[in-house]
């Protein structure tokens, strides 16, 4: 077995943590729920949620991965192994089979974020119909190069392996994209009425506090944004070291991730008031409206350029977390290096993607049964696993270990019975609703 890899540092690991966890559905998902489902009023129970549920479940699933120093397989098959129990290999799959999923899926968008980001760059988005481009550039054969060099970037930071690559680019990608969305933010609140974006952004509508659905979607959206799934954080938090403070770092990627999806809202919907689209676009919301907004503002070309870019970021840092949880399954189950495990990996991933990326029905499809059944289900057996099989005592000693301020046996109850039927829910939800 080879010698195990760590972190340089904890900041690095908190920044790689909130890489993997700010992407993509922070800046089409989180504006318009938080818009659309009472403004200020929205972030009373996405913040519960957030920072009363899913700061459990984080620090369950990097102390999974620490006290193991393996990824979901084999750390399954070794607390199963420990209490004579059977299933923990075949168990182990299933944060694996949802990795697999969005790694499918992942590189196509982050392509085409990346395309997006060479047209403004060269300026030739400020010429384009954005709908009439997006129709014809998504699910086309012109696609493939773009998936091609996001697998490229991918695979080049994962090949430095965990200091010298995923840790060293998000500490620089990750500052850079804060830097880039606090002065996107001073540009888009300037434009004639963006004043009605923040109003509905944040002049907070009370009566959907006592509507279901607001507290669903914002449930919904903080297991989403936290990046909880059995697979990404328990591989990252397997690079940890027993010093690293396991509490602290997940309340800082939280905080951070929760304030990454607020710059966005504060980007997006005030822009998009200035211009009289629609707030509640979702998906289409960064290829079509943003460059729409692109060409009809003062300016646009600079503004597009570190938008961008901001999210070119966003999209290779989770790429980068989702293919390190399958990089690790190689070397860990089949011994090989870094190297080989990372061109497999990356040959095979590819292959994948390019018909699903040619397929855009199929696609849709494929991404909603990867995140509405298989990732939910995933994040429910990963704190099974840990608190309930490998042992509320045990767990609590593991997330204390290393920690400036331990945390009481209040935990043990909590996450046991709080964090688990929490996620129960979220899962039956998803599944009832077909997403939430």
């Amino acid at each position: 077995m080879q010698d195990r890899e760590s972190w340089g540092s904890q900041i690095g690991f908190i920044l790689a943590s909130v890489g993997s966890a700010v992407g993509l559905g922070n800046v089409w998902m989180f504006p318009w729920r938080l818009g659309k489902f009472g403004g200020a009023a929205f972030l009373i129970p996405y913040l519960l949620f957030a920072f009363g549920i899913c700061w459990v479940g984080l620090m369950g699933e990097f102390a999974l991965g620490r006290s193991q120093q393996r990824g979901p397989i084999s750390a399954y098959e070794k607390i199963f192994g420990e209490k004579e129990l059977k299933g923990g290999k075949i168990l182990g799959f299933i944060p694996i089979i949802a990795a697999c999923g969005i790694f499918t899926f992942i590189p196509i968008v982050t392509g085409w974020v990346i395309k997006y980001f060479a047209l403004i760059l060269t300026g030739k988005m400020l010429s384009i119909e954005p709908s009439a481009y997006f129709g014809s550039f998504g699910g086309s054969t012109s696609s493939i190069l773009w998936t091609f060099i996001a697998f490229a970037i991918c695979l080049y930071i994962i090949l430095g392996g965990i200091k010298q690559g995923i840790e060293k680019v998000n500490k620089i990608m990750i500052p850079t994209l804060f830097a880039m969305l606090i002065i996107l933010i001073f540009y888009t609140i300037r434009l004639p009425g963006a004043g009605d974006g923040l109003k509905y952004l944040f002049i907070p509508n009370w009566a959907m506090l006592f509507q279901p659905i607001t507290w669903i979607m914002a449930l919904g959206q903080a297991f989403s944004s936290a990046s909880l799934g059995g697979c990404g954080m328990v591989v990252y938090g397997s690079y940890l070291r027993k010093q690293n403070d396991i509490p602290n770092s997940a309340l800082n990627a939280l905080t951070f991730d929760t304030i990454a999806a607020v710059l966005a809202a504060m980007i997006i919907i005030p822009a998009v008031f200035a211009f009289k689209l629609d707030p509640a676009a979702g998906p289409p919301l960064l290829f079509i409206t943003v460059p729409t907004i692109i060409k009809a503002m003062p300016g646009g070309r600079l503004f597009g350029i570190l938008f961008f870019a901001a999210m070119a970021f966003a999209a290779i840092t989770s790429f980068v977390a989702i293919t390190e949880v399958l990089v690790e399954a190689l070397m860990d189950r089949l011994n090989l290096d870094r190297k080989k495990s990372t061109l497999i990996i990356g040959i095979i991933g590819f292959v994948i993607a390019v018909p699903l990326s040619l397929n855009m029905n199929f696609f849709g499809t494929f991404i909603d049964v990867i995140s509405i059944y298989i990732t939910p289900i995933a994040a429910v057996l990963s704190g099974i696993v840990f608190f309930w099989i490998y042992g509320g005592k045990k767990a609590l000693d593991e997330i204390n270990q290393g920690a400036k301020k331990p945390l009481g046996t209040w935990l043990i109850p909590y996450a046991k019975y709080v964090f688990i039927g929490v996620s129960i829910i979220i899962v039956t939800i998803g599944i009832i609703n077909k997403g939430m």
